[in-house]
């Protein structure tokens, strides 16, 4: 039963991401009611600039809500901070339903923006906290499936439902979401961070499916109470005797004449916080550069050309569906083939595609079929690890004093360069053609298998303590 319940709370956290994916997917199929002169869903057509802002806005309320999510889930616990978090998509989703003014949908989109961007770091950080080892790489890789799930989803409905029960369906999924959250159980760190030792042991076991009083249960409990102690300053000569320190402390021993530590400096003083920051960091900024959102984009015109009988809302499903089986496919090798093997044949595969399609569009000598065919084959082998490892490290790779500083600040770099990557996108193509753009981005998977050899530690089934060590030790190599 443990098992199922850490699988139960999973999947709450990432109906979330299946809420943002059909909120980021809605725009293509509407965006043509929006601006048409006979449009019957607003009260007039929505300008350029209005429908340019259609798409753009969820980014930057994103931004605003990955900033609040660290203060929120910290002071009301992940249970009820989830709940705070997912208001707004309910209420997105109702005034757009209600509303005929273009200028409240874009308020509501924006509004919407801040729960994708809060529950991005909610999510990662509750089921890191209630996984064991053995299926954490699984469980950690729920959220970017359920986003090419949520994707998929929202074009079936485009292709398929009336704009009114469209907005009625993703109301459902948004109070869907709100009763699973409101039925799991909270983190027992939270509740141990909190001084809630009774609630956190009950907490245990229910995630473990134990008895309270049992052996392994009291064993986690203790090993969870030293791993929650307030962080402690650590003063000595250089950065020898740091690793000295925090491995005492790692191998729960206490540190004498030491005072509390707040987390953003255990951040720039902790080593293997240090590193886990620089090398999570790393890898979440190439993924992003290999260049699957401005590809996404170029997509629907490669496949306009490559099977014009086709529609496009077909296509659409297609792409969103090969994007889900390479997530699901990360999800279920990451615990067995571990996740450095992943990374690093998925980061091959995607600079070998990235060139093959670049030299494949500057000269023509295949038909556009190949190139299309191409695409889909990148976007499965990015999901498969380029795509889905980073989050995984990301939600495993750090202590619980600095985990939700670290997950805010990487995610909202994230969004950040998202954001610049779109805005330059259509100058690369001005300048160097769709074939040279695809270059760059080869170039920065190159970059991701270095990153992949030299600096990822494996991380299987380690523990956090473990996790530290291996990227103390990997920084001395």
């Amino acid at each position: 039963m443990g098992k199922l319940h850490q699988c139960y709370t999973t999947l709450a956290c990432v109906f979330g991401s299946i809420l943002s994916a059909s909120l980021s997917v809605w725009p293509s199929y509407t965006l043509a009611e929006f601006t048409s002169n006979s449009t019957t869903v607003l009260s007039a057509p929505m300008s350029t600039f209005e429908a340019s802002l259609l798409g753009s806005l969820p980014a930057l309320g994103a931004m605003v809500g990955t900033m609040m999510a660290g203060m929120i889930i910290d002071g009301l616990g992940r249970k009820n901070g989830g709940l705070v978090i997912a208001m707004p998509y309910l209420l997105s989703w109702l005034v757009i339903d209600l509303t005929s003014s273009s200028l409240v949908v874009l308020i509501c989109r924006f509004v919407a923006g801040i729960s994708i961007g809060a529950s991005s770091v909610h999510a990662p950080i509750f089921i890191s906290e209630v996984a064991e080892e053995s299926i954490r790489g699984m469980l950690s890789s729920g959220p970017i499936a359920a986003y090419c799930i949520g994707a998929m989803f929202s074009y079936v409905m485009g292709w398929t439902l009336t704009y009114q029960y469209i907005n009625w369906c993703n109301m459902a999924l948004c109070i869907t979401y709100i009763i699973l959250l409101a039925s799991v159980r909270e983190s027992p760190v939270y509740l141990m961070r909190k001084n809630r030792e009774e609630d956190a042991r009950q907490a245990i076991a229910h995630y473990r499916g134990g008895s309270a009083d049992s052996k392994a249960v009291m064993e986690e409990l203790s090993l969870l109470k030293q791993r929650v102690q307030p962080a402690r300053e650590m003063l000595p000569i250089n950065d020898t005797e740091v690793e000295k320190a925090e491995k005492e402390m790692l191998n729960n021993q206490d540190i004498d004449g030491n005072k509390n530590m707040p987390s953003y400096k255990m951040l720039m003083v902790s080593p293997s916080s240090r590193r886990a920051f620089t090398v999570v960091g790393a890898v979440i900024s190439t993924q992003v550069m290999m260049g699957m959102v401005p590809v996404q984009v170029y997509a629907k015109d490669i496949f306009t050309q490559a099977a014009p009988s086709l529609s496009s809302h077909l296509c659409s499903v297609l792409f969103a569906l090969v994007l889900m089986v390479g997530s699901m496919s990360s999800a279920l090798f990451s615990d067995r083939l571990g996740r450095k093997p992943l990374l690093l044949a998925s980061a091959i595969t995607v600079g070998i595609c990235l060139v093959a399609m670049g030299f494949f569009m500057q000269t023509n000598v295949a038909p556009p079929a190949v190139t299309a065919i191409l695409i889909l084959f990148y976007c499965f082998a990015f999901m498969l690890g380029a795509g889905t490892v980073p989050y995984i490290l990301l939600a495993e790779g750090f202590v619980a004093e600095v985990q939700s500083l670290a997950s805010m600040i990487l995610m909202e770099w994230v969004w950040l360069l998202n954001f610049l990557l779109l805005a330059i996108f259509p100058y690369m193509v001005q300048f160097f053609g769709v074939h040279g753009s695809f270059y760059c981005f080869a170039v920065f998977a190159v970059v991701d298998v270095l990153i992949a050899i030299f600096m990822v530690p494996e991380t299987k089934g380690l523990t956090k303590e473990q996790i530290q060590e291996a990227f103390l030790e990997r920084r001395k190599k």
